[in-house]
């Protein structure tokens, strides 16, 4: 465990140096222990792959007194449970304009890239880039394809999308570098939901292909 400065009102709690399950069960549990155990000053914690980010008020605390008190911390380690939410795709064709492309790249099938991309349970690694974009660890190697070397000005909302060693889920128009291989009609951000993010850091997603013409 290590705490570096992030500006003037933020640190961050570095608990690993490996992005696996295990290091982010460790971020889970320190997040869980300091929403339930409040730190004097401390105002958001925000989980990431392998750390956490802890901002603060300056007047009520500083740098050195939080990192000292994070270090001090005992936390129950624990493998973390999260809420599973299967998420409906359909593959290829005008959802999934990359599909062909990343099946090329993998020399695979098309049928087999969507197999072998709706068989993991992933988990949310973090929540970020966009309101409600999620991070997912557990991607089969054989799907690592290069993010597209010009990034597209717009991307649906609802696009599936494959970029270096991560997949994710576009949760709003905009735009991105990721390769697109299918689309969701879940909603995974709405403003007027609280929280308004579907799925937080630590959850699951199943993906569930959608049959139909490709």
């Amino acid at each position: 465990m290590r705490t570096v400065p992030a500006g003037d009102r933020a640190l961050v709690l570095e608990l690993g140096t490996h992005v696996d399950v295990a290091t982010h069960d460790k971020v889970m549990a320190y997040y869980a222990h300091l929403q339930d155990h409040h730190l004097p000053g401390v105002e958001e914690l925000v989980p990431t792959y392998r750390s956490l980010l802890v901002y603060y008020e300056p007047s009520e605390t500083d740098y050195h007194q939080l990192a000292e008190q994070l270090r001090e911390l005992v936390v129950q380690e624990k493998k973390h449970t999260g809420n599973t939410v299967e998420v409906p795709v359909k593959y290829g064709g005008a959802e999934g304009p990359d599909l062909e492309d990343v099946a090329a790249y993998a020399q695979l099938a098309p049928d087999d890239v969507i197999q072998l991309h709706a068989l993991p349970l992933y988990r949310v690694y973090m929540v970020g880039f966009a309101p409600g974009f999620p991070y997912l660890g557990g991607l089969d190697p054989r799907l690592f394809v290069p993010r597209l070397r010009r990034p597209r000005t717009v991307i649906p909302a609802g696009s599936v999308a494959i970029g270096g060693e991560q997949t994710g889920i576009y949760p709003i128009q905009g735009p991105g570098g990721w390769r697109i291989i299918g689309r969701t009609e879940l909603a995974l951000f709405d403003p007027e939901r609280v929280p308004p993010a579907r799925v937080q850091a630590g959850d699951n997603i199943r993906f569930v292909p959608l049959g139909g013409a490709r």
